[in-house]
C-alpha cells in the first residue's frame, strides 16, 4: 500500500504538539468592569512622561522607526551602564528567548528549565525541535544541583526566570554565578529579569554586574518595560549579552522589531523614577500584608519577591483553587490559574491598589468559612 500524496502543506514535526500560550483571563461572564489581577500589570498605569513622549511623535506613525532603536539603546546604556553594543531589543522580552532559541538550538539539542518555568521558553525551544528538559523546583525554588542534574552534551540554553514565574521566589545572586561556574561555557545561560525590579531582599541581584565583566561569556540577562513600568501593550523588552552573542542574534533579529511609541515611551519610563518609585512601594507594602492576611485564613502562600503572590489552595471539594478561581470572578476579582504551570492546587494573584488587597482578602475569608 502505498502513501497518498499529501495535499496541502503540514506544519514541520513537533509544531503541532505545541501548546499554545494561554494568557490570563481579562473578564467574567455577568460582571461589568471587573478588577484585573491575573496578568502582573502595574496597577498604577504607567509613566506620565511616557505619555507625554508618545503624543510628541504620535504625528510620525507614517514613518519606519530606527531599526536599531538607537535612542532606547543609548538611554538603557546610560541608564545602568553598559556597553549599548552589547543590548538587544526585542518586542516584549518573549521576542529575544524566541532569538536565543533560534540562534542556538538545532533539532537534538536541548533546553534546561525549571519545572514551573514560563511557557514561552519551552514554546520558542519546540519550534526549533529542541528536547525541553525540567528541572525539579523543590519548594518552588530554582535550584542549582537540580538543574545540574539534567545539563547534558546536547544542552545549550539554560533559562531561569529571577524572580521565578508563577512562583515569586528568587535564586540569590551567588547562587547565579554558581550555576555560571559549573556549567559548560559553550550552554547559554538566560536570566529572565522581568520582575527584578520588585525584588528587595539582600540577597537578590539581577544579574547585570555578572552581566557587565568579561568572566562569563554565556551570560544573558533579560528585562521588559511591561511589568515595573507599565508599558505591556507596547511590547519593549531588552537584554544584555557579550558580543558575541548579540551580533549573532541581531543577524537574525527582524528589522523595525520596536516602535517607535515604544521606544520613545520606553525612554521616557526609564528617566521618571519618581514612578518607578511608588509602583515599587505599593508592591513593598502589600505583599507583606497579602501574604500575612492569606495566610491567617488557612492558605499557603509562597514567599514572593514579585508583585505578585502564589497561593496555595486545599484539595478538599468546595476549597480548591479551580473553584476559588470562579467564586472570586463571581465577585469581580479575575486572577490567575496556574494548573498549566504544574500547579492546579495554586492560583496567582498580581498585588493591586488598597482596595482590591482587602476585596480580595475579604472574599477569600468568606469562600473558606463557607
Amino acid at each position: 500500500m502505498t502513501d497518498l500524496p499529501a495535499t496541502r502543506p503540514e506544519a514541520k514535526p513537533g509544531i503541532l504538539d505545541i501548546v499554545p500560550y494561554k494568557p490570563g483571563k481579562s473578564g467574567a461572564d455577568g460582571v461589568v468592569d471587573p478588577v484585573k489581577l491575573s496578568a502582573n500589570e502595574n496597577i498604577l498605569g504607567y509613566s506620565p512622561e511616557a505619555k507625554k513622549a508618545m503624543l510628541e511623535v504620535i504625528d510620525k506613525v507614517s514613518f519606519y522607526p530606527d531599526g536599531r532603536g538607537g535612542i532606547l539603546r543609548n538611554a538603557i546604556s546610560d541608564h545602568y551602564g553598559l556597553d549599548p553594543h552589547r543590548i538587544i531589543l526585542g518586542c516584549g522580552s518573549d521576542e529575544i528567548f524566541q532569538l536565543l532559541n533560534q540562534t542556538f538550538l538545532q533539532p537534538g539539542d536541548n533546553m534546561v528549565q525549571g519545572e514551573y518555568g514560563f511557557s514561552a521558553y519551552a514554546i520558542g525551544a519546540r519550534a526549533c525541535q529542541a528536547e525541553i528538559k525540567f528541572a525539579k523546583e523543590p519548594n518552588y525554588r530554582v535550584d542549582v544541583d537540580e538543574i545540574l542534574k539534567v545539563v547534558d552534551e546536547r544542552t545549550r540554553i539554560v533559562f531561569v526566570a529571577n524572580p521565578a514565574n508563577p512562583t515569586g521566589t528568587f535564586l540569590p545572586e551567588d547562587e547565579i554565578a554558581r550555576l555560571l561556574r559549573a556549567l559548560p561555557p559553550t550552554v547559554v545561560l538566560v536570566i529572565d529579569g522581568a520582575y527584578s525590579e520588585f525584588a528587595t531582599d539582600p540577597a537578590f541581584g539581577d544579574g547585570l554586574d555578572l552581566a557587565r565583566g568579561e568572566e562569563f561569556q554565556n551570560l544573558v540577562v533579560t528585562k521588559t518595560f511591561s511589568k515595573m513600568h507599565g508599558l505591556a501593550t507596547l511590547r519593549v523588552g531588552w537584554a544584555l549579552a557579550p558580543l558575541h552573542i548579540s551580533e549573532a542574534v541581531d543577524r537574525i533579529r527582524l528589522p523595525f522589531n520596536t516602535s517607535l511609541l515604544g521606544q520613545v515611551a520606553a525612554v521616557a519610563a526609564l528617566a521618571d523614577t519618581e514612578f518607578q518609585q511608588r509602583s515599587l512601594e505599593l508592591v513593598t507594602t502589600w505583599r507583606p500584608w497579602l501574604t500575612q492576611q492569606l495566610g491567617g485564613i488557612g492558605l499557603e502562600v509562597v514567599p514572593s519577591e514579585a508583585n505578585f503572590v502564589l497561593v496555595g489552595f486545599p484539595t478538599t471539594p468546595g476549597r480548591t483553587a479551580e473553584e476559588a478561581e470562579t467564586f472570586l470572578a463571581a465577585q469581580g476579582l479575575i486572577v490567575r490559574g496556574v494548573a498549566g504551570y504544574g500547579l492546579p492546587n495554586h492560583l496567582r494573584i498580581t498585588i493591586g491598589l488598597e482596595e482590591h488587597n482587602r476585596a480580595l482578602v475579604d472574599a477569600l475569608a468568606r469562600f473558606m468559612g463557607r
